[in-house]
């Protein structure tokens, strides 16, 4: 694979030499030994076998169905059909004349219709030549009218009126029908003698023949003096005609009409001359819309409307037209004229097929070599060489292959499209597509799509998507809003102050949920989502104002402070630290009153004492002989009845009292919490931790602490 031209438009020489006339046999022979070591020689592409002649071919089709390719050629005459889905020759067979032209009667290869140039038709079918029929005159081109089965043969020549004929031969009933009589100016009118000869020179003829099969049937007939004859087969009459161009000058000869096209709608047709000239024409109009010059003077012998296979695929691919002459095959824009693409190969050009619905053009030229040409631009590769696009797809990537195209121009090949996979496809209903069209481009195990069709082919398999797609774009804007709680846990990244920006993070974090669960109440609007955004970013770790609360160390927050416990007193106390345990109101009372007094003692005593207690604010781990006699014999309690307590403290040894002496110690009132905001509680024992708690009477305890002034023993009892 070569590139042939460096351009926008890339085109890949599949096969075919560069030289007109081949190397000898031995010759040959020898370079390719020499070559057997060469790597670009062994990564050769071989696209059809055989697909070559001994000197030239003459004309080539390829069949309706895609599969076979019929063409024709020299020395000696013979045709050759190729398969395409195994890429081989099927057969070969000689004929007795040169072939003019032929023209494939079905689908396939089976029925072919070949002019020859002995005024001979031949019919062809898989065993052979079935039937041959001469003609009264020579023939230049030949057609096939589906509708009325008949087979049209433009001729040279004039009949004894001085027209023209297109010789009609109805196959259904098998024999010639009146022909078609077309003006062609006489016989011979440029020589002396003129109108006495047939077959002299500058012969009036009918060149070319096109029919608008797809739309109106009309027959269009190309004359030798440069008009066009339309005819209407169902009255078998002339239906207009079509004058020459005005000529730019005195001397310029006479220009023939050399090709034919309808369009598919059939209201345009195009012309091609004999001076390279083409010419697009309205029918509702005899002056014509557009002249494009070939640029060689050359024949053109091949124009074609570049159309896809049905209408539809038509609406999405940008409209060509290729034209050919012996020099250069063109591909243009049919609205300006543009230029689009050409391939210009080194011999001479006799014809040109294209595949449908792919970038693939195969030519009949002088030399052995027949040419395969790839535009990947046009459209994919047929089917059955589906693999050039991978190649191609290789070609464009390597930086390092001079024969590939710029990595700007590579882009451009799947630009807009998306990747399906067969499955996909089947869902879409666009299977049927797959090799028939440039916006489906194989790749790997799917296919690339062009992105207007996979929307449109969505919508029609799913009308609801619009309302999807926006209920998704929705949800990413939400989503989008709320990112950050797709990481998980939000971590507030500040340096001082890491404990306040948490609170502050989870509040922002519950807000955005409830409006969150708003907006989605609401459908989703965008100005919701917007509102939104806004909100979110007014918090206070986002405002520049606050902003030394989370960075300067001078701001920073002592949770262990007096201060700011009693302005947070539930707040949970640092890590690592460990909180002394307060004393309840009963162990309270208990230590700050003293038992040992009588009932006649004063209340200022007791004041006196009470006030001077406090004034002990370091514990000793020593035991004293006050404390001792205080604690060691315990004042007699009056026990009431409806009393549930039972731990008492008779009992006790020495060292378990010395133990509540340390447990009762009174702490610095600096350092823990007081006043209403304390919490009493009685911890329990195991034993006794589903018993209820002992309701304590601060009159009813003191009563009991205090030692009767009598001695006698069983008064407490």
């Amino acid at each position: 694979m070569k590139l042939s031209n460096q351009s926008e438009v890339p085109v890949y020489t599949i096969s075919g030499s560069n030289t007109a006339r081949p190397l000898p046999e031995w010759l040959a022979r020898r370079r390719k030994r020499s070559l057997k070591d060469d790597p670009e020689y062994a990564n050769r592409v071989e696209l059809l076998q055989d697909f070559e002649f001994e000197e030239a071919s003459q004309c080539i089709r390829v069949s309706e169905d895609g599969d076979w390719v019929m063409s024709t050629g020299t020395y000696k005459p013979q045709i050759h059909t190729h398969y395409l889905p195994q890429l081989s020759l099927s057969w070969a067979r000689h004929t007795v004349a040169l072939n003019t032209t032929f023209i494939l009667l079905s689908t396939d290869y089976s029925k072919s219709l070949h002019l020859q140039s002995d005024r001979s038709l031949e019919f062809h079918n898989p065993q052979g030549c079935h039937y041959t029929t001469r003609l009264p005159r020579y023939g230049r081109d030949l057609l096939y009218d589906r509708q009325s089965t008949e087979a049209l043969v433009p001729a040279v020549g004039v009949n004894q009126d001085g027209l023209g004929e297109v010789f009609r031969l109805n196959l259904e009933l098998g024999r010639y029908m009146r022909s078609y009589e077309v003006d062609v100016g006489g016989d011979d009118f440029t020589s002396s003698g003129g109108g006495a000869l047939q077959g002299g020179i500058n012969t009036g003829a009918v060149n070319t023949a096109a029919i608008a099969e797809e739309s109106h049937n009309l027959l269009a007939f190309g004359t030798s003096i440069g008009t066009v004859e339309l005819w209407d087969p169902r009255a078998k009459g002339r239906a207009g005609v079509l004058l020459p161009p005005t000529q730019m000058g005195h001397g310029d000869a006479r220009s023939e009409i050399t090709a034919l096209e309808f369009q598919r709608s059939g209201l345009t047709l195009g012309t091609g001359s004999s001076n390279g000239l083409i010419h697009l024409y309205d029918l509702r109009s005899p002056v014509p819309l557009l002249k494009k010059d070939q640029g060689y003077g050359f024949p053109i012998h091949t124009l074609k409307f570049l159309q896809p296979s049905t209408a539809t695929r038509e609406a999405t691919m940008e409209p060509k037209i290729m034209s050919a002459d012996k020099r250069i095959i063109k591909l243009w824009d049919p609205r300006d004229g543009t230029p689009w693409t050409s391939v210009e190969p080194a011999v001479d050009i006799n014809s040109v097929a294209w595949c449908k619905d792919s970038g693939m053009l195969l030519t009949a030229n002088e030399g052995r070599q027949q040419h395969s040409f790839f535009i990947p631009q046009l459209g994919p590769a047929p089917k059955w060489c589906s693999f050039l696009d991978n190649l191609v797809e290789e070609m464009a990537e390597d930086p390092n292959d001079p024969s590939a195209f710029t990595s700007a121009q590579a882009g451009s090949i799947y630009d807009n499209y998306k990747f399906l996979t067969i499955p996909e496809l089947r869902t879409l209903n666009l299977e049927h597509l797959i090799g028939r069209t440039n916006l489906l481009r194989p790749y790997m195990h799917g296919y690339f799509v062009a992105q207007r069709l996979y929307e449109e082919a969505r919508l029609i398999t799913n009308p609801y998507v619009w309302e999807e797609e926006r209920a998704k774009r929705v949800k990413e804007k939400i989503d989008k809003e709320r990112e950050s709680r797709i990481r998980g846990k939000k971590k507030a990244a500040v340096k001082v102050n890491k404990r306040l920006a948490e609170r502050l993070l989870n509040a922002e974090e519950k807000s955005e949920r409830r409006r969150a669960q708003r907006v989605l109440a609401r459908g989703g609007d965008e100005d919701m989502v917007d509102a939104t955004a806004e909100e979110e970013n007014k918090g206070v770790l986002r405002d520049s104002r606050f902003a030394k609360l989370f960075e300067d160390q001078d701001f920073a927050v002592d949770e262990t402070s007096r201060e700011f416990q009693l302005i947070n007193p539930s707040t949970v106390p640092v890590a690592g630290e460990k909180k002394e345990r307060g004393l309840t109101a009963v162990e309270q009372e208990a230590i700050d009153e003293v038992p040992g007094s009588s009932d006649d003692d004063s209340d200022s005593d007791r004041e006196t004492r009470e006030t001077a207690r406090p004034a002990k604010t370091k514990t000793s781990n020593k035991i004293s002989s006050t404390d001792y006699k205080r604690t060691k014999r315990p004042p007699p309690r009056m026990q009431v009845s409806s009393s549930t307590r039972t731990n008492s403290t008779r009992d006790r040894s020495f060292g378990s009292r010395a133990q509540n002496m340390k447990s009762r110690s009174k702490p610095a009132r600096q350092d823990r919490v007081v006043g209403e905001r304390s919490v009493s509680f009685m911890p329990a024992s195991k034993s006794k931790r589903n018993q209820p708690a002992v309701q304590y009477d601060k009159t009813e305890f003191r009563s009991k602490e205090r030692r009767s002034a009598s001695g006698n023993a069983f008064r407490g009892m």
